[in-house]
């Protein structure tokens, strides 16, 4: 319940502030229809976790109002026994959030970015574009100075080769570029420096086919790439990345280590939701919602701030995704207690 109606509140606001974009770039409706649909699949897997929370409150609290939790406990029924259905409901959820987080959001994931970042931010580069700099395997390094994704274009172009530590050609060009017929990369501009016991050869071409260990495409992955992968092919991506020597490998592990947390969250608030709600207030259900949201917003506000923290800087990816669900573990068992006294 607590998703139909929020979803279609989401989408009529999201669908108010982009109408103009889509017009103005004769969007298709079929395509705006899919949009939608992956919109739906996107924010339902971020937002479960806060859904179960204030589903649990409205519903406790009606309990607690009609003073039925009153009559559970008088009867004999421990606070424990009182929660088994919670829990059991919880982990009915949680499966189900594990199963959309590891393999049904990444497709809606792709589908949501591919046509924000097509329709609605044209202008906006999805990838690294400055800079490239990537180990390929245990050998060979590179570094472009600048990527041209449309036409897979790198300028300024190096390429380093090493055996046991030591550099045996460094390869120079003004340009390189993907050649398909040939299935070899162009290099414009071309000079080889050799170096074998201490002599240097120098190799130079106004222009040179070659063949590299790479794809040019898959040296600058778009921002959201882990987002629109499976977890076994995450896990592949991010060791790839991690050879490579990218940047966001941060960005990459908060997306690997929430597929995990999120299903925790629904029972560390399932539990909070049960111990805020259970007990008859004088505001009745209003006073629960309000607590109930203040909580959820400041749960909201770790994720968040944390999560840019690791995706922006060193901090690690691990400390960022579980340290909200430690603090807000720490404060349920804390509820729990009092609400069973």
């Amino acid at each position: 319940m607590m998703l139909l109606l929020f979803v279609p509140i989401g989408i009529i606001v999201d669908l108010a502030e982009k109408v103009g974009k889509m017009l103005e770039n004769d969007v298709p409706f079929g395509e705006v229809a899919y949009y939608y649909l992956d919109f739906t699949v996107y924010f339902a897997n971020l937002l479960f976790p806060l859904f179960l929370f204030l589903s649990v409150i409205w519903f406790t609290s009606k309990l607690a109002n009609n003073t039925e939790i009153v009559a559970f406990l008088s009867s004999g029924v421990s606070f424990s026994r009182f929660l088994r259905p919670y829990l059991i409901g919880a982990s009915i959820v949680a499966g189900f959030a594990l199963f959309l987080g590891m393999y049904l959001a990444p497709i809606a994931s792709q589908g949501f970015n591919e046509f924000k970042f097509k329709y609605l931010r044209k202008n906006r580069s999805v990838q690294q574009t400055k800079d490239v700099y990537q180990q390929i395997n245990d050998h060979d390094y590179i570094y472009v100075s600048n990527f041209i994704p449309k036409t897979n274009t790198g300028l300024k172009f190096t390429y380093e080769h090493f055996e046991d530590n030591e550099l045996k050609y460094k390869i120079f060009a003004d340009r390189i570029s993907y050649v398909e017929k040939d299935s070899a990369y162009k290099l414009i501009t071309y000079l080889k420096r050799s170096f074998n016991d201490g002599i240097e050869t120098v190799e130079k071409e106004s222009q040179k086919l070659m063949q590299f260990p790479f794809e040019l495409e898959d040296l600058t992955p778009v921002q959201y790439a882990a987002e629109t992968k499976s977890y076994g092919e995450l896990l592949r991506f991010i060791a790839a990345e991690k050879r490579r020597g990218s940047p966001n490998i941060g960005r990459y592990e908060v997306v690997k280590l929430r597929k995990w947390s999120l299903p925790v969250s629904i029972f560390i608030l399932t539990i909070i939701a049960v111990a805020v709600s259970s007990v008859k207030r004088r505001g009745g259900m209003g006073t629960n919602l309000a607590v109930g949201i203040a909580i959820a917003m400041i749960y909201v506000f770790f994720d968040k701030i944390f999560g840019v923290m690791a995706e922006q800087s060193n901090f690690p990816a691990v400390v960022a995704v579980w340290f909200p669900n430690v603090i807000f573990g720490i404060l349920a068992i804390y509820l729990l207690q009092n609400a069973k006294r």
